[in-house]
């Protein structure tokens, strides 16, 4: 059994209505695909390992509802730009947008974000501090004849 599921367009506010299983497991709504996740469009299998997401064109993508609430927009989406507005002649602005599902490798969820290398900055085998006695009693240990402090 399925349930509809509205998303907005993070480009324009435009919301569109897209019938889901019950479970859901998305990971976000972004204006750009997350790199190494594969996307279907909406009229494809999506549920299940078919695909990591969900590629939407605001206002054009076939198989599923576009703006299910007759233009009522979040407060939160558009504001005074007038380049996110949705078409006026139409519902969306044509932009592409991003559905991810939460993925999982070997029981973990895996994060989206690429992973760093580590890059070592200076290879340099010297030490990094400055040079001098080890401590107060010099640097043979012995506590007679060192000059080294303030007497």
């Amino acid at each position: 059994m399925g349930y509809p599921v509205t998303y907005y367009c993070p480009h324009c506010g435009t919301l569109v209505e897209l019938e889901r299983d019950g479970y859901l497991a998305d990971k976000s709504v972004t204006p750009y695909p997350l790199e190494g996740w594969s996307y279907v469009d909406p009229t494809a299998p999506f549920e299940g390992d078919e695909a990591d997401g969900v590629r939407f064109v605001c206002g054009e993508s076939d198989g599923v509802d576009w703006d299910p609430h007759d233009g009522v927009r979040g407060s939160d989406v558009g504001g005074d730009e007038p380049y996110r507005d949705p078409d006026a002649e139409g519902d969306g602005c044509g932009e592409p947008f991003y559905l991810s599902f939460v993925r999982y490798e070997e029981g973990r969820e895996i994060d989206p974000r690429t992973e760093s290398e580590p890059v070592e900055i200076d290879p340099d085998p010297r030490p990094g501090g400055p040079r001098g006695p080890t401590g107060p009693s010099g640097p043979d240990g012995a506590d007679g004849g060192s000059d080294g402090g303030f007497w």
